[in-house]
């Protein structure tokens, strides 16, 4: 991962770049909006850290510059607690968050870990080839978007992960008559939870130890748009008793404050965990789950839908060949049979990641059975001493992601379909910090 930190304080920048290096960060630190365009217009970076106010080209119009040569790096704002509403501006222009000086470290990091994966994912599934297909489950869910899109109905997603949730979610926005307002997505498995109710619905100054000035929660942020609440199976209890409130009466409080405030923007969530199972089990509220499921699209995972590969693929193939500057190869008839016979659990993500093996693989002008590359999870790799008990399956498949991914733990995460903390908790339980070097 790598940071762009644009700041004319000196302090900001040493500390914060010396910081995200011990989260295993890289970044590169610069102190005005012309540096930073030099260094984006030559380097890509994950992320990037951006002061409002600027000695010369101005946060603002470095943001501008970055939307108009169509630069897709998340960025975060920083701004004075004077520069709030300059901020909340950027926000709708279409930075993805903001903090207001001075911010603890942590905080940042915590936005970063929670940006980050949405991008990603964002940014290869923005086909949306997600709803994309022929099959009688595809034109099913366009029609539901159809119909649901124009109203202000809450919408629940469903469906494992790599189906395409945020793909409908912003297509639904997209069709809506607030299309013009912002569209705002949070990964709820990817906050701590210490700082979720703050995230959420803002806190005031001096609410908590740390909160030196007010923060603006995402549900004010979004406006009139919508609020796209991903992940929202791993919202903590006390916290789901807090969006239920939200959510009947249209208002919230911010973390240390007295006043209501009314709230505007369209709800959709999305899941790939058994909410009804989570009822049943008392970690789910029931009375939320029936407040976010006034209406269900329920994406189904790929291996339902092989009729819908071939143009999946083909879409696939000339979006990814224009980004590496090429032509799509034409795909064998040996190479369409093996991945029409393949399974795949990590649904149109994974299709990706395969397509994309291919294309580096290939000569250029073919793509031939060779090229594909199925390097999908075994679990079948455990020591034929260990007894096939759930555990050890479990223990198994979360060792394979993590040796996959180099230890990286979120990637880990997504290719199972659990959340970034949970499989902290499952690497602590089965001793695998050898397996997870990484932050």
């Amino acid at each position: 991962m790598a940071v762009l930190i644009v700041d004319d304080e000196k302090n900001i920048r040493i500390s914060m770049k010396k910081y995200l290096g011990l989260e295993g960060i890289e970044a590169e630190c610069v102190e005005t909006g012309e540096a930073a365009l030099a260094w984006l217009d030559r380097e890509r970076f994950d992320a990037v850290l951006l002061d409002l106010k600027l000695p010369g080209m101005s946060g603002q119009e470095v943001l501008e510059w970055m939307i108009q040569r169509e630069i897709s790096a998340p960025v975060i704002m920083i701004s004075a607690h004077g520069q709030i509403p300059d901020a909340v501006s950027a926000l709708k222009a279409g930075a993805k968050d903001y903090l207001v000086k001075p911010f603890d470290p942590g905080e940042l990091v915590s936005k970063l870990r929670t940006i980050l994966p949405a991008h990603e994912r964002n940014a290869k599934e923005n086909l949306p080839a997600g709803l994309t297909g022929e099959s009688a489950l595809m034109r099913r869910i366009s029609l539901q978007i159809d119909k649901i899109a124009g109203t202000d109905v809450t919408i629940l997603i469903t469906g494992e992960s790599g189906t395409g949730k945020e793909v409908a979610a912003r297509e639904i926005h997209s069709r809506s008559k607030n299309r013009d307002e912002p569209f705002t997505a949070v990964n709820i498995g990817g906050i701590h939870e210490g700082l979720m109710e703050s995230e959420l619905f803002g806190h005031e100054k001096g609410s908590f130890t740390g909160a030196l000035s007010r923060k603006i929660g995402l549900f004010e942020v979004a406006g009139k748009g919508c609020l796209f609440l991903d992940e929202i199976g791993e919202m903590p209890l006390p916290l789901q008793v807090k969006l239920l409130r939200v959510l009947q009466e249209r208002k919230i409080r911010r973390l240390g404050g007295t006043t209501d405030i009314p709230i505007h923007p369209r709800i959709i969530s999305a899941t790939n965990r058994d909410l009804e199972t989570m009822v049943r089990e008392g970690t789910f509220r029931e009375d939320l789950y029936y407040r976010l499921n006034v209406f269900r699209i329920e994406l189904p995972p790929l291996r339902d839908r092989r009729e819908d590969l071939p143009v999946l693929t083909a879409q696939l193939l000339n979006r990814l060949a224009a980004r590496m500057g090429r032509s799509a190869p034409a795909l064998n008839d040996d190479a369409a049979e093996k991945l029409r016979d393949y399974g795949y659990p990590g649904n149109i993500r994974e299709l990706e990641n395969i397509l994309e093996r291919a294309l580096i693989y290939c000569d250029g002008q073919n793509i031939h059975s060779d090229d594909i590359d199925i390097n999908n999870l075994h679990i079948g790799n455990a020591d034929a001493s260990d007894p096939a008990t759930l555990e050890n399956i479990e223990k198994e498949a979360v060792r394979e992601a993590l040796i996959r991914y180099q230890g990286n733990r979120t990637k880990a995460a997504e290719a199972l379909g659990i959340s970034r903390k949970t499989i902290l908790n499952k690497i602590r339980i089965y001793n695998l910090e050898a397996d997870s070097p990484s932050p």
